[in-house]
């Protein structure tokens, strides 16, 4: 198309923006004449239901058909999603049986990790500790300070990834993709440490997610192994 078509074209196009706005100005002046006029309507596919509202026909029903899918795939995924926080819940609850039987650290450790696998489809659960001082038997030590390294300073818990996996999880650190992270104080004066599951789905953890039910478990690991005294 030569200079002189593109100019034709642009001009056209103004003309008929310009002429539009004539009209729409006309129609808003104007209301009752679009309604009285049958055949225009007919024309465009409108229909009158009642003296002051125009039914748009099938433009109208296909889009309350797109909004009622749209309602129904946000009521599923919302469905879905409460299911899921229920069963979590529900196993939780489990898990804390679970735990208040423990017979000493290490048996606490085995379970926590039984929890993790059988409970939660994890591929482990470990409890870490702080040194100087004693390490429980199948726990983690940890370099004094190195649990504000994998929270963050006085962080509470960490949803998502860690460069920190080879330390939590040794030789199962291979296959962790997220791991949960919340912080545990034992005993008085208090040693920090960790409770850490490891998920093989990179979107299992993610740092948008809330740790309420990690916490509460760690929360119960906690008082359980405070039972006993390091050795």
């Amino acid at each position: 198309m030569g200079e002189a078509g593109r100019n034709n074209t642009k001009a056209a196009e103004t003309a008929l923006e310009k002429d539009w706005r004539i009209v729409s100005g006309f129609l808003r002046e104007h209301p009752d004449m679009i309604r009285e006029d049958a055949e225009l309507l007919a024309d465009l596919d409108l229909r009158l239901r009642t003296e002051n509202i125009v039914d748009f026909g099938p433009a109208a029903l296909a889009r309350l058909s797109e909004a009622k899918v749209r309602e129904k795939s946000a009521r599923i995924q919302l469905e879905q999603t409460a299911r899921s926080n229920f069963a979590a819940q529900a196993q939780s609850h489990a898990a804390v049986v679970d735990i208040l039987e423990s017979r000493n650290h290490s048996d606490l450790a085995r379970r926590l990790e039984e929890i993790a696998q059988l409970r939660f489809g994890l591929v482990t659960g470990v409890m870490a500790i702080e040194t100087p001082g004693g390490v429980p038997p199948g726990w983690r030590a940890l370099e004094a300070g190195m649990t504000d390294k994998l929270l963050g300073p006085n962080g509470l818990a960490r949803m998502g990834q860690t460069p920190y996996v080879d330390l939590l999880f040794s030789q199962q650190a291979e296959v962790v993709r997220s791991t949960a992270m919340v912080r545990i104080a034992l005993y008085e004066p208090a040693r920090q440490g960790v409770l850490a599951f490891g998920s093989p789905d990179p979107k299992a953890f993610t740092p948008d997610m809330g740790a309420e039910l990690v916490a509460f478990i760690a929360r119960v690991c906690e008082r359980t192994a405070e039972r006993w005294p390091i050795l």
